[in-house]
């Protein structure tokens, strides 16, 4: 598969230069999983894509960030430097970019990416993806949110979501920041047509970042 990923040339262009993925650092019980995982590294490659992760070896994390590097492509992972000895073993794929805490990791991986998207996870992939979408909803950024719903494992959150949808807690156009499908391919196809929805006033990305650094020296200053 190795040999084939690197023959394989970029069959088209793409409006990402780089895109952000979010997932397990297990590989989950689910073989498709995986699969799902080196079809999308795959498809990065295929459109000449450039990926941004969180910087672990192991589990779904390592199989796309594996499948993007074999494909020629380049790879960032972002990783706090408390987690490299749990979610880096062996030898680290691409560049790995050490952080001081979660917060810069989330921070610079969003920084780098011109879109998100979440393969199956926890906590720490849900967390992720919804600050993301909650970025969108408040303007911060008009990056497409993409959700890969391999098996329908995401079925339950979206269906909470619709909830909220449906109870007032969250418009509509806000619900249509999330762009979901079963395949990568699928997946990437509706990324490439995404249309943010405009459900709030455009905040420049730089403007977050200050208000970050005003926050975090003042906690400094607190200590």
């Amino acid at each position: 598969m190795e040999n084939q990923l690197q023959q394989r040339e970029p069959s088209m262009n793409s409006r990402f230069r780089r895109v952000c993925v979010f997932c397990g650092s297990c590989p989950g019980k689910n073989p498709n999983y995986q699969i799902a995982a080196i079809q999308l590294g795959q498809q990065l490659v295929e459109r000449n894509i450039d990926l941004v992760y969180g910087g672990g070896s192991i589990g779904l994390m390592g199989l796309v960030s594996q499948a993007v590097y074999d494909g020629g492509r380049h790879v960032l992972g972002v990783i706090p430097k408390t987690l490299m000895p749990r979610e880096i073993t062996g030898e680290s794929v691409g560049e790995v970019r050490a952080v001081s805490g979660m917060h810069q990791r989330k921070a610079e991986m969003a920084r780098q990416a011109d879109a998100f998207l979440a393969l199956p996870g926890g906590y720490g992939t849900l967390e992720e993806l919804l600050e993301v979408i909650t970025w969108a909803q408040l303007g911060i950024h008009d990056k497409p949110v993409g959700l890969l719903n391999v098996d329908g494992y995401y079925n339950s959150l979206l269906s909470f979501i619709d909830k909220a949808v449906e109870e007032g807690f969250i418009t509509p156009a806000a619900r249509h920041i999330i762009v979901s499908a079963q395949t990568a391919q699928d997946l990437m196809c509706k990324l490439e047509e995404y249309v943010p929805p405009g459900v709030a006033p455009k905040l420049s990305w730089e403007m977050e970042q200050q208000i970050q650094l005003v926050n975090t020296a003042k906690s400094d200053i607190s200590r």
